[in-house]
């Protein structure tokens, strides 16, 4: 298993977060394999994974039952292994190979419409140093699509307002340019001149772009607070499915440019997907929009 987790971590290049949720399935699958007298992976049949893998979703008496999402993730990490275990010879079979994870039901992302946007982005505030950061986070986030933890982890040389782009650090190791537009290009230029050399004169010199109080680094969760209160004061849900996140942003970024007629390929490379297919969800969401724009401008619509 330490193995596979080095393989994750030097050839795949997971994040940490990714990698931790890894490590704490494949515990979770070793423990029961070994407390089923199962002491070796080429011991393992396809009974043994498919019924964990079955069980993910039931819980027992250490475990509460787990998500679609969670259990997907889990029986992603044990299938990894057991395949990762034939190519390195460790094993002649994969026991996993014909044992599906549990389907996810699809679901639409969360995207805001553009008033609310707009509402959200003027509650950040203005004025003091912290509140000409809080405007740039919110605007470089929906400007750009990016990830909160790649607008958290841009550096200030990652900036190029003359050029009205930035490189994003993304997962995996990737990295991508991207353009930023006009209004986040003046919300960043305020802070950069006006907001973050009072922050920076009280830390100990760091070159990311987003500071905290105290002048180092802005954290995600701090992140999300700034978008959490601006939410809040714009009037918009702050708590339960609805509630606006910073993964909301970027749903919005990608809805509203393909409501505005960008190919949805371009959408993928500015959001950074692997795949197409990933970014196609959101082309259910404009869908969804044109029905209800339908259902409410055709006389025959009913």
């Amino acid at each position: 298993m330490r193995t596979y987790l080095d393989h994750l971590t030097v050839e795949r290049g997971l994040s940490a977060n990714t990698l931790s949720s890894y490590r704490r399935d494949l515990h979770r699958y070793v423990t029961t394999l070994t407390a089923a007298g199962v002491t070796g992976l080429a011991s393992v049949t396809h009974a043994d994974v498919a019924g964990y893998v079955a069980a993910l979703r039931g819980g027992d008496s250490e475990h509460p039952p787990l998500s679609a999402a969670s259990a997907a993730r889990a029986a992603s990490a044990v299938r990894g292994l057991h395949r990762f275990a034939v190519r390195e010879g460790l094993v002649e079979h994969d026991a996993s190979r014909d044992v599906r994870p549990p389907a996810l039901p699809r679901r639409l992302p969360k995207a805001l419409d553009v008033s609310d946007v707009e509402r959200l982005l003027a509650a950040a505030g203005e004025g003091s140093a912290l509140a000409l950061r809080d405007r740039a986070l919110l605007e470089f986030l929906y400007g750009t699509g990016a990830r909160i933890s790649e607008a958290v982890g841009a550096a200030v040389d990652d900036v190029d307002l003359d050029e009205g782009t930035a490189l994003l650090h993304g997962k995996g190791g990737r990295t991508r340019l991207v353009p930023i537009g006009g209004y986040a290009c003046t919300a960043l230029r305020h802070y950069l001149t006006g907001g973050r050399p009072e922050l920076a004169a009280g830390g100990r010199g760091t070159p990311v772009v987003f500071l905290n109080a105290r002048g180092g680094p802005l954290s995600r969760q701090s992140a999300w607070t700034i978008l959490h209160r601006a939410a809040g004061r714009a009037g918009l849900p702050v708590d339960g499915p609805r509630a606006v996140s910073p993964h909301t942003l970027r749903h919005s970024f990608a809805t509203h440019l393909l409501d505005g007629g960008a190919d949805v390929r371009v959408v993928q490379e500015l959001l950074g997907h692997a795949s197409v297919t990933t970014t196609q969800v959101y082309t259910l969401v404009t869908v969804e929009r044109l029905r209800e724009v339908y259902a409410t401008a055709h006389p025959r619509a009913r």
